[in-house]
């Protein structure tokens, strides 16, 4: 390659974390780059964890000099990092470049870290027990600012476990973004990248069928959570209002046929709230989906949000319902509640300032 090249502003710049390894090679070659440099820089970013070019050494120095004319490697600056209590679980709200904000979260268990990423800014479905519901809808993410929450959260914590979990469970419907969703998870399944194989993601939804049918035919092979929350039409009507458009029956049908075209079980996710969906009749209908799937349960007992009107039962009503669902369901998992003091909990992101 020539000594030098041609330098563009710095917000010509596109970001480094919304290319595949392929994008990043043409971009390469239009400078005479060749292509396995594309190949170096990915390891260098995904694998060292490196954000500056300069320390690349095994790039040209005139390569190392510019490449943030050709890719911006910088990544969103963290307004505010919570930690819980215990140390297991952090908080992130990270300030986008047009300055909207976005939360994601980790947390550390004994066997895995998981990050929980967003989607969107906001959510447009208006779940009537969720804080990010609340906001409604500012605008999707781009597969640039999907990737870089893992890889702010990945740099915070030092990278302590290079095998976690994504769920794509944060702020957001995921399936109402699918193409810049479908694009990060390609990013980051990239073996000269971060390599996360499509058995530690999954993708959550709150009913979209046709996004489910796409999202099978998209061959991604990454888990599906649906969150459910209810048993019968008419409290399902109220609680996820997506429902009127695809009632419980097709959401179903749905997922059981993505479930058979991936070879892996559909997750229901369901929300407890006391004196509302924690009845022994709920738990049986939702056996009989879980069996007819397949699935495994994964029981959520409501994180309260200031405002909103709904309880988080009693412990003896959520152990109550757990046991009325052990023997009839294939597989059931209560959810062990982190960072709920910080609104980091399932439901409530979107909901705590970085501020306050």
């Amino acid at each position: 390659m020539s000594n030098a090249l041609p330098i563009l502003p710095s917000d010509a710049s596109p970001s480094f974390y919304g290319m595949r390894r392929e994008r990043l090679a043409e971009k390469l070659a239009v400078y005479g780059v060749p292509a396995y440099r594309a190949d170096q820089i990915f390891s260098w970013v995904y694998q060292k964890h490196t954000r500056d070019a300069g320390e690349m050494m095994n790039l040209p120095a005139p390569l190392r000099r510019d490449l943030t004319s050709i890719c911006d490697l910088a990544l969103p600056a963290a307004a505010k990092v919570m930690r819980s209590a215990d140390g297991d679980t952090h908080k992130f709200v990270l300030t986008l470049a047009d300055g909207a904000r976005v939360e994601s979260v980790s947390m550390r268990s004994p066997k895995r870290m998981t990050f929980c990423v967003s989607s969107q800014v906001g959510c447009a479905l208006k779940c009537s027990f969720c804080a990010t519901g609340l906001m409604g809808l500012t605008r999707n993410l781009r597969a640039e600012e999907i990737v870089a929450q893992v890889v702010a959260m990945g740099d915070y914590l030092n990278w302590e476990d290079d095998r976690f979990n994504i769920v794509f469970m944060g702020m957001g419907e995921p399936l109402a973004n699918l193409a810049a969703v479908s694009e990060a998870i390609h990013i980051l399944h990239d073996d000269h990248g971060i390599g996360l194989g499509a058995r530690r993601i999954t993708v959550s939804t709150s009913g979209l069928v046709p996004q489910i049918h796409e999202l099978a035919k998209l061959g991604l092979q990454v888990g599906l959570a649906v969150s459910l929350h209810a048993t019968t039409d008419e409290l399902r009507d109220q609680l996820v209002p997506v429902n009127k458009r695809w009632p419980i029956a097709e959401l179903l049908d749905a997922a059981r046929e993505y479930g058979h075209s991936v070879g892996r079980r559909t997750t229901l996710e369901y929300t407890l709230l006391g004196g509302v969906n924690d009845s022994m009749a709920d738990a049986d209908r939702l056996a009989s989906f879980a069996r007819a799937l397949p699935s495994k349960v994964n029981i959520i007992p409501y994180n309260p949000v200031p405002g909103l009107p709904w309880k988080r039962p009693s412990p003896e009503a959520i152990e109550a319902f757990a046991q009325r669902l052990y023997p009839h369901a294939p597989a059931v998992t209560v959810r062990d509640t982190k960072g709920g003091e910080m609104w980091a909990a399932c439901g409530q992101l979107g909901g705590l300032s970085p501020d306050a």
